[in-house]
């Protein structure tokens, strides 16, 4: 994998890892994580789609190995400017999104902002609306404990407080927690800026009703090939939610993924049969999009 850094509009550096062919028929994947975690999350899609096209994934700022930043600047507005930076650094023009939670939120705003950008949207474990329980399920989690005692440890906590997940085994658990986690000092480490959430939505704010939902967005997906994976155990997004989708997007799709809660892992035979369908899609939209454009030149 080659590894970059961006510079972005304030300065802050924002690592991006690379791997795989430029291609002129098959298009990129972009790969943005979710509110705590980084790129590492994405394993999985790099070993399976990075052999044939290129796939790019994204720490946000304050995570895992890009530079941490004001904790004014942790929102989805800054990190898609930043996004939209390294986009642009790669002179890459449109990409097939994967968006983890915090990354399909961003993913949402790019196919109104950015929708010649957005070749195609997957959204994992999210959508326009959050179920306010799993949302402050998260917000409590953060900052609670912040190192362990070895890695045994570490995926053996993560494993019992990982709500709505099953069948996992412990070496599963030990992938996962290095995914997440990072040694520092012989010790695993969460892998953001503790200031992540200063300044964001608190539970209170939740509480209150503050919580706004993106289904004013939505209708800007209509004409991008986009699909929705749920854990059949998610407490972030629900089957109501996914259903209402479906009737202002008629051509979604949408997979759940058996024994997952908050967020699917990406390697189930499921997301990773879902993801190809969905490529299928959006590389067959994009070569009939050449082929016009090719048609009006002539």
């Amino acid at each position: 994998m080659t590894e970059h850094f961006v510079h972005v509009r304030d300065g802050t550096q924002i690592f991006v890892g690379d791997r795989g062919p430029s291609s002129e028929t098959l298009v990129p994947i972009l790969c943005l994580p979710g509110l705590t975690r980084n790129s590492k999350d994405f394993e999985p899609v790099f070993e399976r789609f990075a052999k044939l096209r290129r796939v790019i994934a994204v720490d946000l700022r304050g995570r895992g190995r890009s530079q941490y930043a004001d904790p004014k600047t942790y929102n989805v507005a800054n990190e898609l400017d930043d996004v939209i930076k390294v986009l642009a650094s790669f002179n890459i023009k449109s990409v097939a999104l994967i968006g983890t939670s915090r990354g399909g939120l961003i993913g949402q705003v790019m196919a109104v902002t950015h929708h010649e950008r957005l070749a195609g949207l997957l959204l994992n474990d999210i959508g326009p609306e959050i179920n306010p329980v799993g949302l402050k399920r998260i917000l409590n989690s953060i900052g609670v404990q912040n190192s362990f005692e070895d890695w045994n440890n570490t995926a053996d906590k993560l494993a019992h407080s990982s709500q709505g997940f099953k069948n996992i085994s412990p070496a599963q658990w030990m992938t996962i927690a290095k995914r997440i986690f990072v040694e520092r000092e012989g010790r695993p480490y969460t892998d953001y800026d503790p200031l992540l959430t200063r300044n964001g939505l608190s539970v209170a704010d939740i509480e209150a009703g503050k919580l706004q939902s993106l289904w004013g967005l939505t209708p800007s997906l209509i004409d991008i090939p986009t699909t929705v994976l749920r854990g059949e155990n998610s407490d972030l997004l629900s089957a109501e939610t996914v259903e209402k989708m479906h009737t202002i997007l008629p051509s979604l799709k949408s997979q759940t993924i058996p024994d997952r809660g908050h967020v699917p892992f990406l390697d189930e035979p499921s997301s990773l049969a879902a993801i190809t369908q969905w490529l299928e899609v959006v590389d067959q939209k994009e070569k009939g999009r050449r082929e016009a454009s090719l048609s009006k030149a002539m």
